[in-house]
């Protein structure tokens, strides 16, 4: 009975070994096709548009725009325009109760009447002043009169003559307090500025407005003919863009259509939301149609290169020169005055399946590269050729070239 237990036990030993040893060699040869698959996946060399672009996100404003607000008080009493018309320079867009100021003119007028008739008065003055004095000469020529009666009449003539100038400054101060008032008074209609479209009303009619301490909005007039793009690019960007480089976005609403215009200004201060830095570059496009509107949302594309009708491959099939570096710090690289660098010569490889079924390392040359694709400028290959993704690439040529040939071994020949 030991016997048999023993020897169920070595063959029991034994089972486990062999299921335990199959198992690791075939994990073993599983994990090396799966290797092999991976090494060996081709794509195709295409042909196509290419271009490397800076991704924000922005705002549409428009290009220029006015707050139209009251200049004096008083009662909102007629709003002539609704929000979405269009007005002309000029062109009366509200009014405001003008009983007040109305009757503030009519106090001014009336006392430089009254002040006018004061001047009249001290001129009579000033004249019979004047008559006194010269008769007083006349008689102090033949010792008729005395020193003293010549004396005072030179001072009358003087006091009726400053008095006059008092009476005309008066008339002076009282005439620019009047201009101050007619204007206020014709401030109460509020005209439009510029041209362009009512985009917002703040105030309704009937609302008393105090203008005293700050100018109170009543409307805002855009001209929504040329809308700037308003976009926020992080500062890890912000240094790869360049004054007057072309630029493009798209909107929520229509991701198919693009809108184009050229980079105008890169605002110095930052803003900062959340501990992220973004600074706001602006550009300009034209809003022939009307389609855009004020605050939409925009997808905003800054080419920094871009090429059409090329020769491309994905990055992953590129191996480059430059001491291994990844394409995307080869396509940050900047030249000497900081700004990208796209048209440099660089140079990579690629391994292309030749008719033999075999790999050839090529050397090519590559131009705008994004995160994506590459441009091949030159080198012997051509659309519709098929390369390796190197997505391993401690993996070299010969052991490809061995995996390939046994993938061809393995095929049935034809005699």
């Amino acid at each position: 009975m030991v016997r048999k237990k023993r020897k169920s036990k070595a063959w029991l030993f034994i089972w486990v070994a062999l299921v335990l040893g199959g198992s690791l060699i075939g994990g073993y040869y599983w994990k090396k096709n799966q290797n092999t698959q991976t090494q060996q996946v081709t794509v195709s060399v295409t042909r196509g548009n290419i271009e490397n672009v800076v991704t924000a996100t922005g705002r549409l404003q428009p290009s220029n725009y006015v707050d139209v607000g009251a200049q004096v008080s008083g009662q909102l009493t007629h709003i002539h325009v609704e929000v979405g018309d269009f007005v002309e320079e000029g062109q009366l867009l509200a009014e405001i109760d003008p009983t007040v100021l109305s009757a503030g003119v009519d106090a001014i007028r009336a006392q430089l009447r009254n002040q006018r008739a004061q001047l009249e008065d001290r001129e009579a003055s000033l004249t019979l002043a004047d008559l006194q004095y010269k008769r007083q000469q006349n008689l102090m020529t033949t010792r008729a009169t005395s020193q003293e009666s010549l004396q005072i009449a030179e001072a009358t003539l003087r006091s009726a003559r400053a008095q006059v100038n008092a009476i005309k400054a008066q008339i002076e101060q009282t005439e620019s307090t009047l201009r101050a008032e007619e204007a206020n008074l014709n401030y109460a209609k509020i005209y439009a500025p510029m041209g362009g479209t009512v985009v917002s009303i703040s105030a309704r009619q009937g609302q008393t407005l105090n203008a005293n301490q700050q100018a109170p909005v009543i409307l805002q007039i855009a001209d929504l003919s040329v809308m700037t793009v308003q976009a926020q690019v992080s500062e890890a960007d912000i240094s790869r863009l360049r004054d007057d480089m072309p630029a493009y976005f798209t909107t929520l609403g229509n991701p198919l259509q693009r809108w184009y215009g050229n980079l105008r200004r890169i605002e110095p201060t930052p803003v900062v939301e959340s501990n992220v830095v973004l600074y706001n570059a602006l550009f300009d496009v034209e809003n022939v149609q009307g389609r855009l509107m004020p605050q939409m949302t925009a997808q905003v594309f800054f080419v920094i290169a871009s090429a059409e009708n090329v020769l491309q491959l994905p990055v992953s099939s590129l191996q480059y020169r430059n001491d291994g570096a990844r394409p995307e710090l080869a396509r940050q690289s900047s030249n000497s005055e900081g700004l990208p660098s796209q048209t440099r010569e660089r140079r990579a490889t690629v391994l292309r399946v030749n008719e033999q079924g075999g790999v050839d390392e090529l050397e090519v040359k590559v131009g705008v590269t994004n995160r994506v694709n590459a441009q091949i400028l030159d080198g012997v290959i051509a659309e519709g050729d098929q390369v390796l993704l190197q997505i391993n690439r401690s993996a070299t040529r010969s052991n490809v070239n061995a995996s390939m040939g046994s993938m061809n071994a393995a095929q049935p020949r034809m005699r």
